[in-house]
């Protein structure tokens, strides 16, 4: 595979092969260069210059700080960085700055990160396409590569058509966007920086698939650790019992090497595990013959496209083929589980955004005739009409008269949901093999035909359960369709065994090759289509 992992790239910037102020102003030079994408809602410019200068210093004098020294990194906007705004891609928290670092986020800086800047999401990470921001829709960098454009031309479409552009998934589209985009139109004297540059990789969110699901659909690695393994200090909630801080990389030894950073107990999150994190090393697996792949039945549905169901089957006769037991499984109580997320999620929803009201920080309204009025109007004006429908939603399931009917019962589903994976895992089964999402990336015209709700519950299928059940699951590319889009499968793992997962994940990797996307050809034609575009973002680190 072309590329290095993020501990090569830390051994060239030690052998000064590349420094990281000539790293990161290529970064930046990129992201002024795919702004299109608008994957970027701010790009921390000073900030990364002064930070790449600090990393210079410290690896002249041979005091580097760790593997994520130097590299430049992208988090989305859902995270708490200190100086630096954060938005949620909504107008109730436009222009707030916090006076904090989210836990996550602190850790990367005090390795040495660059952080080039925040990336687009859903309004509070609430959809699956990255198209409801209010800084507008995420574009995949899929829709401008070789591939794709190549695969229209034979069907007889217009190659400059931009209604057909595609949605990058989400909520955490900007995010994968901005890994996938990796050396997108790079102009680039040195080949090396090149390579370095595809070691690109950012933070997102996951509370039912917003990592996975855009990763499968921009063909990139999107992890979902296990519930308590990493902390959610300076997450902004949005479901606090399934909200857990993602990763998206190019490769999953990358995904490893940032989770052994992020990892471990954090006294401001009573949550996060007591025990002491191992590095997440990954060994190099060369046989799988005593490993056991749960294939879930309920999980072949009339929705899933053939060709995703033909990639499923040829990943299972795979792994037969090189000796791996694969089974059939069963998890009985996965059809509630889409009803069953809709209403804890909903609940949550409208207990967290409750403390958006005008009054600490965040947008305020001028209205002045009282405190209910400016209440109403606060909410009204910085709220979108899918946040405010999950509020009503959750309110109406929290009512004294329905509480037990729908949250308590949605409460114990979600029970029989998680020991549905216990009972498959002390079976025997060591990984579970699933789908991401039911079909590859579609256009943005077709994606919005579809109100938000509903959206989500299809896109979300395959993933929302892992999120009830705390499980680690990590989406890995496979192949590419015959629309030349990338399609991704889901690995799913025992709750804090993501070692496991993520090895055997890694040995499927190196099985497929997943091809790179080939965007450099189109940079011309790309930026004379878009240049009269105003957009409030850019993108790619």
């Amino acid at each position: 595979m072309l590329g290095r992992t993020l501990r090569e790239v830390s051994v060239a910037l030690k052998q000064g092969q590349i420094t990281p102020t000539e790293l990161c102003q290529r970064c930046l030079s990129l992201i002024k260069k795919t702004k299109f994408l608008n994957a970027y809602i701010t790009v921390s410019e000073e900030v990364a210059l002064k930070q790449a200068e600090e990393s210079e210093k410290r690896y002249k004098k041979g005091h580097s700080l760790g593997d994520l020294d130097g590299i430049p990194i992208a988090v989305k906007d859902n995270f708490s960085t200190s100086g630096i705004e954060t938005t949620c891609a909504s107008n109730m928290l436009k222009g707030y700055v916090p006076p904090y670092n989210a836990t996550v986020v602190q850790k990367l800086l005090d390795q040495g990160a660059l952080l080039m800047g925040k990336t687009n999401l859903d309004e509070f990470a609430m959809g699956s396409g990255s198209t409801d921001g209010i800084f507008g829709p995420v574009k995949n960098p899929w829709s401008y590569s070789k591939q794709y454009r190549e695969k229209r031309k034979q069907n007889s479409h217009s190659e400059n058509e931009d209604s057909n552009w595609l949605i990058t998934g989400g909520s955490s589209g900007g995010s994968a966007a901005a890994v996938s985009a990796f050396t997108c139109f790079a102009n680039c004297e040195s080949s090396n920086l090149i390579l370095w540059l595809k070691r690109t990789w950012a933070l997102g969110s996951d509370t039912g698939g917003s990592t996975r699901n855009p990763a499968a659909h921009c063909g990139v690695v999107g992890l979902k650790p296990s519930y308590g393994l990493v902390s959610r200090h300076g997450l902004i909630p949005l479901v606090n019992s399934m909200d857990v801080p993602g990763i998206l990389t190019r490769c999953v030894d990358d995904a490893a090497t940032v989770l052994g950073v992020l990892a471990g107990h954090d006294p401001k999150d009573s949550t996060t595990i007591q025990d002491p994190v191992k590095p997440f090393t990954l060994p190099s697996l060369t046989d799988v013959s005593k490993l056991c792949i749960g294939i879930p039945k309920e999980y072949l549905t009339p929705e899933l496209s053939s060709e995703v169901q033909s990639l499923w089957s040829k990943a299972a006769n795979l792994f037969e083929s090189e000796g791996a037991k694969v089974t059939e499984v069963s998890l009985p109580h996965t059809s509630y589980s889409i009803v069953c997320y809709h209403v804890l999620c909903t609940s949550e929803v409208a207990s967290n955004m409750a403390r958006f009201d005008g009054l600490e920080y965040g947008h305020r309204c001028d209205s002045d005739v009282s405190t209910e009025a400016m209440y109403a109007a606060t909410r009204r004006e910085g709220f979108s009409d899918v946040v405010r429908g999950r509020i009503l939603s959750g309110n109406f399931f929290l009512l004294k008269e329905n509480y037990e009917n729908y949250f308590v019962k949605a409460q114990k589903v979600r029970r029989l949901i998680a020991n549905d994976f216990v009972n498959v895992f002390n079976s025997g089964v060591d990984v579970l093999l699933t789908p991401t999402t039911l079909s590859e990336a579609v256009p943005y015209t077709e994606f919005i035909k579809e109100d938000n709700r509903t959206r989500s519950a299809q896109d979300d299928i395959f993933t929302q359960a892992v999120n009830m059940a705390g499980l680690p699951a990590v989406s890995v590319p496979m192949a590419l369709s015959s629309q030349g889009l990338p399609v991704g499968l889901q690995f799913i793992g025992r709750a804090f065994c993501d070692q496991q997962l993520l090895t055997v994940a890694k040995w499927f990797e190196k099985q497929v090759q997943f091809p790179v996307i080939q965007l450099q050809e189109l940079m011309d034609d790309c930026l004379s289509v878009f240049e009269n575009e105003k957009l409030a973002s850019v993108s790619l680190k």
